[in-house]
């Protein structure tokens, strides 16, 4: 995705009902799938509680699967599954970070 627009936000709903604001970083295809990993929003950089619930969540990575026609989000299927595509948007960021 392109950056000359600014950065891209989400907001998804938790299985707690709470909203998550999620900022795009990059996406990336391994074995026909497509992977998006997003970094939590902290709205008041000032407050160290949000800091911090931001720091919990970490790198988020979510999948795109198709349901009835429509495209939507989901979480990864396994343990093995989530540190094989965290590992593999770790190499490509690194690479990003090292051709800028």
């Amino acid at each position: 995705m392109s950056e000359a627009f600014g950065p891209n936000f989400i907001t998804l709903t938790d299985e707690d009902g709470n909203d998550i604001e999620l900022e795009y970083v990059d996406a990336l295809e391994h074995n026909g799938q497509t992977y998006m990993a997003f970094f939590p929003v902290v709205e008041d950089e000032d407050d160290p509680q949000a800091e911090a619930e931001a720091e919990e969540y970490g790198l988020v990575i979510l999948k795109s699967i198709m349901e009835n026609g429509e495209e939507l989000l989901s979480t990864l299927d396994s343990d093995e599954e989530l540190n094989e595509i965290y590992d593999l948007f770790m190499e490509q960021l690194l690479e990003d970070e090292e051709d800028s």
